[in-house]
């Protein structure tokens, strides 16, 4: 299990499991946030904890965010998809470094061609550097 915090411990997620990836978006949003994000299914794979207040992008997702702290916690898909549940993805950059340093990123091209492009042999630790 991995956990994540906001910097005044207001809002927290858990995420079951090991993610295979931690992707890298540059869609117009994720690049400001500067996130990370590991994906699951809302209350199957990933809780969230505490009051959070939502960026609502279009038709497609919610960015949650610390009302408190300003820190970007989770996205939480606005619609079922086709297995009838909703998609979320938390910000690994919230965890605590150790575990999920070794995770690899993934790259996905949200700003011009919306596909995922190849591994470049880079992890979660390296974007500390």
């Amino acid at each position: 299990m991995i956990q994540g915090t906001c910097l005044c411990g207001s809002v927290s997620w858990q995420l079951e499991g090991e993610p295979d990836g931690a992707t890298a978006c540059n869609c117009t949003a994720c690049r400001r946030y500067g996130v990370l994000w590991a994906y699951g299914y809302v209350d199957e794979d990933i809780k969230t904890q505490g009051e959070t207040s939502a960026y609502v992008r279009g038709k497609a997702l919610g960015f949650h965010f610390c009302p408190k702290c300003g820190c970007v916690a989770f996205w939480r898909g606005l619609q079922k998809d086709e297995t009838g549940k909703n998609r979320i993805a938390v910000n690994l950059r919230l965890s605590e470094p150790e575990k999920v340093a070794h995770i690899p990123i993934d790259h996905f091209d949200g700003l011009d061609t919306f596909e995922d492009l190849p591994r470049d042999g880079k992890c979660v630790a390296d974007y500390w550097s």
